[in-house]
């Protein structure tokens, strides 16, 4: 189970191992928080006369994170209704709740969310790790998580990340955060999804509002193998046993 902010972190994030795993006939369950209404429109910013206001965007967006779940093969999409954006303020008891409700229906053995640092300091990133890992134990004892991850890239993702886009930064009442690879020794598990990354391209071209990602369409196999060929993660922890480093998320579960 994914829980994550906007349409297209299921793809451009957790896209690899999301379509190994429903390869392998593992279920695969996807709690998106709000629905991208604050994004812009083929380059448009919101308010321009271009754009169709943030209520049909949102719309559009959600049509185009069910078509990226499809191609993924995630078998269950719920999309909360939280403002875009302004994740960090929603209410945190009634989103750690509704998350949490949705754990205990699904029974999910690992869960993936993103870091605390919300990869480049995102405040909405940064919200849903902090509601996701609280929801996780909220949803005990109905339902015990068996292990909890964070998205965690390295240099090499980072950089191909960042030449197929650009340096993804954040402002932040006036301060600039910008992304920090995590060092390799702290990678408790890499996942090997190179036969998946054809798959992830698709589902993130179908997130076609978001004209930003045509540039993916010009990268080199090296860099389609750096961004997709494997992905990383940490251990928040495990109620099972596992090593140091994993290459199964369902290491000690199979």
């Amino acid at each position: 189970m994914l829980v994550a902010a906007h349409p297209d972190d299921e793809a451009l994030g957790f896209g690899g191992v999301l379509a190994r795993y429903a390869a392998e006939g593992v279920e695969t369950f996807l709690v998106t928080a709000t629905r991208g209404q604050a994004g812009r429109y083929f380059g448009h910013p919101v308010g321009g006369p271009e754009h169709p206001g943030p209520a049909a965007l949102a719309q559009i967006r959600e049509r185009e994170l069910h078509a990226a779940a499809a191609a993924l093969g995630i078998g269950d999409v719920t999309v909360l209704h939280y403002e875009d954006q302004h994740l960090d303020r929603a209410p945190v008891a009634d989103a750690v709740d509704v998350i949490a409700r949705h754990i205990r229906r699904v029974r999910p053995d690992v869960l993936l969310t993103f870091p605390p640092d919300g990869a480049y300091g995102h405040p909405d990133h940064i919200a849903i790790s902090q509601l996701a890992t609280a929801a996780t134990v909220a949803a005990a004892p109905a339902h015990q998580v068996s292990k909890l991850y964070y998205l965690a890239w390295g240099e090499r993702t980072w950089a191909a990340y960042e030449a197929a886009f650009k340096k993804l930064v954040a402002t932040v009442d006036g301060v600039e955060r910008q992304a920090t690879p995590w060092p390799e020794w702290a990678l408790t598990a890499i996942v090997d999804t190179s036969n998946r990354w054809q798959v992830v391209l698709r589902a993130v071209m179908c997130h076609q509002s978001q004209t930003s990602y045509a540039a993916l369409k010009t990268l080199s196999p090296e860099q389609y193998d750096a961004l997709w060929g494997s992905q990383s993660f940490y251990r928040v922890f495990s109620l099972v046993e596992c090593g140091r480093r994993e290459t199964d998320l369902f290491e000690g579960i199979k």
